[in-house]
């Protein structure tokens, strides 16, 4: 068993690119990867450190299989866990809900105990809304990835990201940053 848990759930293939992504980054023996579309609660036990990962769908809508799985995810026990959140979206396309899905994720989580992590600079993006906004702060509650309109930037983001949680996640490991 891995040391981080990745749960990813991904209709059209980004979001689940991206956890793969993440992954060359720490390293297959660092990071265990499930589709929340097959996941259950049992899958949660024996970690934690966790990495979620989920798009926004539309108006602000919960990606398809997190959809399915958000009664369960409301009875994962967080408590002295530590989760890191990255969450896919289209800024122009769905200003007004940029990201709304990982906030609402984050809510879920935070309800539950865990210690969220890995917060990110909302300085790069240009939206009208966001429940992944924090209050009072220029920053998402996680990694905010745009494939529609910002791919050029995904890599980059990642390679800096990975290395903040390497930090926050206290891994004794060093990340590979790639050009991808």
């Amino acid at each position: 068993m891995a040391e981080l848990a990745l749960f990813f759930g991904s209709d059209d293939g980004n979001t689940e690119a991206v956890a793969h992504r993440i992954q060359q980054r720490f390293g297959e023996s660092v990071i265990d990867l499930h589709d929340i579309a097959h996941a259950t609660q049992l899958d949660f036990s024996g970690y934690d450190k966790f990495i979620l990962g989920i798009p926004t769908w539309d108006f602000g809508q919960i990606q398809s299989d997190w959809e399915e799985f958000w009664s369960d995810i409301a009875e994962v026990d967080f408590k002295g866990k530590i989760v890191a959140l990255y969450g896919l979206g289209d800024q122009f396309g769905y200003g007004d809900f940029f990201l709304d899905a990982m906030g609402m994720l984050h809510d879920v989580v935070l309800a539950n105990g865990g210690e969220i992590v890995g917060h990110w600079s909302t300085a790069t993006y240009e939206f009208d809304a966001s429940k992944a906004c924090i209050q009072g702060q220029d920053k998402f509650v996680g990694l905010g990835i745009d494939e529609d309109q910002q791919p050029e930037l995904t890599g980059d983001r990642l390679n800096r990201w990975c290395r903040q949680l390497v930090l926050e996640f206290d891994l004794d490991i060093e990340v590979a940053d790639l050009d991808d």
